[in-house]
């Protein structure tokens, strides 16, 4: 059973952290549990033999905002877990915010999976090794994606494909994708995943210049021009249909009685070829 204990700031380590702290948003969370008081503990672990006797294990936003607002005494959770099970609770617990972009939980997903296969070893799809199976729990029993979609709350399509996009993303591109809207864009970045590594150090290259990752591709792999007549063809309907576009109903009805048309769907039929033979 978990131990609810009240401890000072001294008494804990916060370490580094898998989520930096935002010092603006540490100091709402600090004012708010000043003014109402602290609604969530804080999760810590016992480390008698390390330099303070509790670690930080969830809540260092809330830690933060004590120390700004010189809250001396916090409410705390004491679970028994080494660092390794530590850090998957706060993967865990980190995963499931809004602020997070696509590419973060992606991130966490991979450093979960690094943790959990350090734990119990990897067991791969169709091992029927029994002998070797027994050794671990019955969450490890399950496969990783099974098990690690049980614990962090997501579907193991989600876990899945969140782990396809940190695995094969090259870092280069990954560090480039950070503050793009990409970021957030789940089939974008599977996308970029399936590119071969080559290819994604030109695009992480491309996005220092042009951040919007539709144009860095462009310019990394460019689409083949035209040829001439078509390219010539294609420029002639893109005007006709902004004429069209702009013309009135009047010279609309003019237009067409002077190209032999009764109505705008036969109009439309004519446009559509014509788009189909400068394709």
């Amino acid at each position: 059973m978990p131990d609810y204990k009240q401890l000072s700031l001294s008494q804990i380590l916060i370490g580094n952290r898998q989520r930096p702290i935002d010092r603006d948003y540490a100091a709402v969370i600090g004012a708010s549990m000043k003014e109402h008081g602290q609604l969530q503990p804080i999760v810590v672990r016992a480390t008698p033999a390390a330099e303070r006797p509790y670690t930080l294990v969830i809540g260092g936003h809330r830690c933060a905002g004590a120390e700004i607002h010189e809250i001396e005494m916090l409410d705390a959770i004491v679970v028994k877990a080494n660092s390794a099970d530590a850090q998957m609770l706060e993967l865990a617990e980190n995963l499931h915010r809004r602020d997070l972009s696509v590419l973060d939980r992606a991130y966490f997903v991979q450093a979960y999976r690094d943790l959990w296969e350090n734990k119990y070893g990897k067991i791969n799809p169709g091992n029927t090794n029994r002998t070797k199976l027994v050794l671990f729990d019955a969450e490890a029993a399950k496969g990783y994606t099974r098990a690690v979609a049980d614990k962090l709350g997501l579907s193991p399509t989600s876990a899945k494909r969140l782990g396809e996009i940190c695995g094969k993303l090259h870092p280069d591109l990954r560090a480039s994708l950070q503050s793009t809207p990409a970021a957030d864009n789940q089939s974008q970045l599977l996308a970029l995943a399936k590119l071969e590594p080559q290819k994604q150090r030109q695009v992480a290259v491309a996005l220092k210049s042009e951040p919007d990752v539709k144009k860095a591709l462009a310019i990394v792999d460019p689409a083949p021009r035209l040829p001439k007549a078509k390219a010539d063809q294609a420029l002639l309907l893109s005007r006709l249909v902004t004429a069209w576009e702009d013309a009135s109903e009047e010279t609309r009805a003019q237009f067409l009685e002077h190209i032999g048309l009764t109505t705008n769907d036969q109009l439309s039929q004519l446009l559509a070829e014509l788009k189909s033979e400068a394709a």
